[in-house]
């Protein structure tokens, strides 16, 4: 598969804002609304687009990768590079996800070459966090919200 990052467009912002993911993983889904719409077009989001031009999953670095919960508990004081991602549900689980991220990490790696990334993740997303085991994140730090318990990872 060849991928390709692009702007952030309304009409893909719009198609993420609906795609809708299987329990458990139904946390991450999103409401659709203007302030959701307004946060995925407000500069730090690019999607990930294949040789169709179909829409293969998004990420997004800075304030915008961050749980604000997170901040009392002072995990990004450290200056690292905080990436957020997410990928088309329809290709979620099946071995998509390497690939997926290894192309985007390559992407913003290649630009910030001595900045570490770090990146925040649900405790219960043990899929996830496998993968970015595979990739070479590391457990920081962990912290709890009303609504989830989560972990900080970073790949130096």
């Amino acid at each position: 598969m060849l991928l390709a990052v692009n702007e952030m467009t309304e009409n893909l912002a719009t198609q993420i804002l609906y795609w809708k993911y299987d329990k458990p993983y139904d946390f991450y889904n999103n409401e659709v609304t203007e302030e959701s719409l307004k946060e995925l077009m407000n500069g730090s989001y690019r999607a990930v687009i294949d040789e169709k031009e179909a829409l293969i999953g998004f990420f997004c670095t800075g304030l915008s990768a961050q749980v604000p919960t997170g901040k009392q508990y002072g995990v990004y004081d450290d200056p690292f590079i905080d990436i957020g991602l997410g990928m088309d549900p329809n290709l979620v689980g099946k071995g998509n996800g390497y690939d997926f991220c290894t192309f985007f990490l390559g992407q913003l790696e290649e630009s910030n070459k001595d900045i570490p990334i770090r990146l925040t993740v649900a405790s219960f997303n043990k899929r996830a966090i496998r993968l970015y085991e595979k990739l070479g994140f590391v457990k920081q730090s962990e912290f709890s919200t009303d609504s989830a318990e989560f972990l900080t990872m970073i790949r130096k």
